[in-house]
């Protein structure tokens, strides 16, 4: 384990991350609320998830990025493994869930992960973190990463 890593209750990192990723959570939100549940019903493309499982799926992300934000920040690095999508998706049962609990859900985490990534100190955004057998990257790229996904799900639901 790496130093103590002393937190504060303000941001100490580059003020624009921790304020994208709130934007981002709140522009989100807002669109996802405007999907009526029986449209969540449809799949988003043919043979593809319906938009129910799609939520669901960016619900798994934000469980699974949660611990690595965490872990790297405390830490100083993470090691995990890889997220299976379509077994993590179908145990879940995301496809039969209620819309407006999937999206309380959602809603709910990802403000407790914006208020993470305001806390994270400045000197953690550069530690490494490897997924599976992927190649070393850093908790800024995670967390980058973490709302470019997310940006792309939300299209597939609202857009």
């Amino acid at each position: 384990m790496s130093p103590e890593v002393t937190f504060v209750s303000t941001p100490s990192h580059p003020p624009q991350l921790g304020s994208e990723f709130a934007a981002c959570i709140a522009s989100s939100s807002e669109r996802l609320r405007a999907v009526p549940p029986h449209r969540a019903e449809e799949c988003w493309r043919p043979g593809g998830w319906t938009r129910k499982q799609v939520l669901g799926h960016l619900l798994d992300s934000a469980l699974n990025n949660h611990n690595r934000f965490v872990r790297a920040a405390l830490d100083g690095e993470y090691r995990g493994p890889n997220y299976e999508q379509e077994p993590w998706v179908e145990l879940h049962g995301y496809r039969d869930a209620d819309w407006n609990e999937l999206l309380q859900t959602w809603q709910i985490m990802n403000r407790r992960l914006a208020g993470l990534v305001a806390r994270i100190p400045a000197g953690r955004y550069a530690s490494m973190c490897v997924i599976g057998n992927g190649p070393p990257v850093t908790l800024q790229f995670l967390i980058e990463d973490y709302l470019s996904h997310l940006n792309h799900h939300i299209e597939q639901i609202a857009g």
